[in-house]
């Protein structure tokens, strides 16, 4: 099969077309035929070895729209996605008219979304939520899932006028600049002078210690990861004892290798979602599998707008 491989670490050019041998499933595993391969930013990081660092040589991927022996349609994780054929696991069988980007970026990205409402922040119906950074691959999907899962308010932080608009479009009741300097006094008034319940926080540093600020008794704030790069200041306990808060944090890849932890309610959920045009990723670009290199590249310094897709 073609696939393409990384022979040692590196910045995506290190990728480069190769023959290989199809992989060989294990028990439990199917070897479908991969219609399409998703990208994410942690595929970059495993190429450079500074996230769970790979065994070489190396084909990275960890989720395709594929084909299976029987011929069902499937939408799974995998091993080696970036390749024509891969081994996946627990596949969800999805419809035939749904596109595989819109597919693909329900997987990783649609997942965390919805155990950052369902699991981490245990959204009630009628409870204000702040999305930060609303218009990323995670954030506009929560962002519509808070207001399908019954949120009273949502509220979005973004960069740019644009980013605010794509999130008002998505359904946000509020669209607000997302930077540390006045971010507290932004959140409260679009939240009409009330703190919030819910703070869904991929950003960290000073954005992070000034969403602890908007938090009402009880509320939720949950780090799901640190884009800015800056780090947060310790939390004080002083603080969220006074006021009745918690901080957590969330990982979709720890989630699932916990025992006994299954992704097919959820994905079955969001597909249906999907499907029906309540919940709608956004999609970007579509390289063929020898450019992946290059798609990789795009996405790690954020030339890409939306789920970014390979087809063999």
């Amino acid at each position: 099969m073609r696939a393409m491989r990384a022979e040692r670490l590196g910045e995506p050019d290190v990728l480069a077309l190769a023959e290989v041998p199809d992989p060989v499933p294990g028990p439990g595993e199917i070897l479908v035929e991969v219609e399409a391969a998703g990208l994410n930013f942690a595929d970059a990081e495993q190429l450079r070895g500074s996230y769970l660092p790979p065994k070489l040589p190396f084909i990275p991927g960890g989720e395709v729209v594929g084909r299976t022996p029987d011929g069902r349609r499937v939408l799974a994780f995998a091993d080696a996605a970036y390749a024509s054929k891969s081994v996946v696991r627990t596949p969800v069988e999805i419809p035939e008219d749904l596109p595989a980007g819109a597919a693909l970026a329900v997987l990783v990205q649609g997942l965390t979304a919805w155990h950052l409402l369902r699991t981490a922040a245990r959204l009630v119906p009628g409870e204000s939520v702040v999305v930060n950074a609303a218009a990323g691959g995670v954030g506009h999907l929560a962002v519509q899932l808070a207001k399908e899962f019954g949120a009273g308010r949502v509220i979005g932080t973004a960069s740019t006028p644009d980013k605010r608009k794509l999130v008002l479009d998505l359904g946000a009741d509020a669209a607000v600049d997302g930077s540390a300097d006045g971010y507290a006094e932004r959140v409260l008034a679009a939240n009409g002078g009330e703190p919030v319940n819910v703070v869904l926080d991929a950003v960290g540093g000073p954005v992070f210690d000034a969403a602890t600020r908007v938090l009402a008794p009880f509320g939720r704030l949950i780090a799901y990861g640190t884009s800015s790069g800056e780090d947060s200041s310790p939390v004080d306990p002083g603080l969220l004892s006074e006021h009745n808060i918690s901080v957590g944090g969330y990982w979709l890849g720890a989630h699932m290798r916990l025992p006994g932890s299954t992704a097919a309610e959820a994905l079955t959920e969001l597909i249906a979602l999907t499907a029906a045009g309540r919940l709608r990723p956004v999609t970007g670009a579509e390289y063929k599998l020898e450019e992946a290199g290059r798609a990789l590249a795009d996405l790690a310094t954020r030339r890409t707008v939306g789920k970014v897709i390979l087809r063999p």
